[in-house]
């Protein structure tokens, strides 16, 4: 199996807005938990954050092949 080529410029800097999108919205979602007290809506935030974390660990993968890259913060909001 070849290895994968690496990502055009623009392709690049697709991935870099949709990690910092994922992020923003991960951390919206973990810190609004505390505000809301429905259990529905909860567990689906609950959901949301478990997803995103995986969203954000495969964004990671394809953006490990850009020619260029900013390091991608480590200190987002934990599941605990």
């Amino acid at each position: 199996m070849s290895e994968p080529q690496p990502l055009a410029a623009h392709e690049s800097l697709e991935i870099h807005e949709m990690l910092n999108f994922k992020t923003l919205c991960l951390a919206k979602s973990k810190l609004m938990q505390g505000l809301v007290f429905d259990r529905d809506l909860k567990a689906l935030m609950e959901k949301d954050v478990r997803q995103s974390l995986q969203a954000i660990e495969a964004l990671k993968a394809v953006y490990a092949r850009a020619p260029f890259q900013t390091a991608v913060p480590e200190n987002r909001p934990t599941l605990s």
